[in-house]
């Protein structure tokens, strides 16, 4: 820290001592002045003179006014002011008294707004430079009374120049700590979509392939004494149903690493084209299910695609767990104009409870009462896509979800041409 920069540093850290040390300095200033005489003798421009004892009184009077001049800005101005006013009507010869004025309308002119700067600065101008042409013992165009209407101009304008330049350097820390918090709060918000994210994958996952582990493993015990080879083949259906989720596990949790780990997976995200395996998964599982498609090999967006499965997932998923041991399920994937609607029906004679946790109507001890419904609702709203869920007339449930298939700002440039 260079010596300047500590310095200025213990003046704001004592403002009454910086105070007191001006206006010393400014008392200093003006009894040197008060010696010398601009219209010396015999013509010669410059020359000494003694001092007129009210002119001394009156400069240290402004000067201790200037003491205050940051507590009272405005009531140090007047008196500094009223001093000059006195000094330029006794005062023969002049004494630069004007000064501590000058000094005083340049403290109110730093700490006030411009139109009060305006007002204040003409006024003390005017008359402080009406009085002492009007009123004095010199010409009213002499130098000195010319020299107060510079000097107080100067000071009102450096006043205002320092009060702006203030102003402008704490709009631009206002403006750096504003961005920061926006930043701060943008990682805040964008860490919660993220963890929302990683929730709601890992129960597809977990809600998907756990309940094929449970049927399959129910088979099992069921049939493992009287037909072991059928046991078998629920335990190999258990053991790839486990691997699945494994994988898909690992895929997802792979996000949450840190920098320096081992390379995350990079097994691209399942979609509709994987549809026909998820229903084998579930074929094998017991589950009747019926797959037709009329979406003409579109090419949907990364996100669309990935929701548009995990719908179809969580909604077998809800079959199979809640649908009963007959039940058919239906899954169409249709385009429709700029959206593909996906809908799962099922026969089910056995309870379909709705498993969000947001349903006043959802029993509270329903064996689904999960959040499945409500992630899908979240992943299809999140893309601007409609989701509706409910009993079927008849017996049974359906799900029926409705999203874009061109991203928004395609769609908004294209309706805009």
């Amino acid at each position: 820290m260079s010596t300047l920069t500590r310095a200025r540093c213990r003046l704001q850290a004592h403002p009454f001592a910086a105070d007191a040390a001006l206006a010393a300095a400014v008392l200093a200033c003006m009894v040197a002045g008060s010696f010398v005489d601009p219209h010396g003798p015999d013509g010669v421009d410059w020359g000494l003179r003694s001092p007129d004892p009210l002119s001394l009184v009156l400069m240290t009077l402004g000067a201790l006014a200037l003491v205050f001049r940051r507590r009272a800005p405005r009531t140090v101005l007047a008196l500094a002011g009223g001093v000059s006013v006195a000094e330029s009507v006794t005062g023969d010869p002049r004494a630069p008294v004007a000064m501590c004025a000058v000094v005083a309308l340049y403290t109110v002119a730093s700490t006030t707004d411009r139109p009060t700067t305006w007002r204040i600065g003409l006024l003390t101008t005017t008359v402080l430079t009406g009085t002492a042409m009007a009123a004095g013992p010199l010409p009213w165009y002499a130098q000195e009374n010319l020299a107060i209407f510079a000097w107080t101009g100067i000071g009102a304008t450096a006043g205002d120049a320092v009060r702006s330049r203030r102003a402008f350097v704490q709009a631009i820390r206002e403006r750096a700590e504003r961005a920061e918090r926006t930043r701060e709060e943008e990682a805040r918000r964008r860490v919660a979509e993220e963890r929302l994210r990683i929730a709601r994958d890992l129960h597809d996952v977990v809600a998907h392939h756990i309940a094929l582990v449970n049927v399959q493993a129910g088979v099992a015990a069921h049939v493992m004494d009287k037909r072991p080879d059928q046991a078998k083949e629920a335990l190999a259906h258990v053991r790839e149903a486990s691997r699945s989720a494994l994988g898909e596990l690992r895929a997802t949790v792979g996000l949450l690493r840190q920098s320096g780990e081992p390379e995350a997976p990079t097994e691209p995200a399942p979609g509709l084209d994987r549809l026909d395996e998820l229903a084998g998964t579930f074929r094998s599982a017991g589950l009747r299910v019926e797959v037709a498609r009329a979406d003409q090999g579109t090419d949907l967006p990364a996100a669309v695609d990935l929701a548009a499965y995990r719908v179809i997932q969580e909604a077998l998923t809800n079959v199979q767990k809640h649908a009963g041991t007959d039940a058919r399920a239906e899954v169409s994937v249709v385009r429709v104009g700029p959206h593909i609607e996906v809908t799962v029906l099922d026969d089910g004679s056995g309870e379909n409870p709705q498993d969000d946790p947001d349903d006043p109507d959802a029993p509270e001890d329903a064996p689904g009462g999960g959040h499945g419904l409500l992630g899908m609702r979240e992943r299809v709203t999140a893309l601007r896509g409609t989701l509706t869920t409910g009993p079927r007339y008849g017996g049974g449930f359906r799900v029926h979800a409705i999203l874009p298939v061109e991203p928004r700002t395609s769609a908004a440039r294209d309706s805009g041409r």
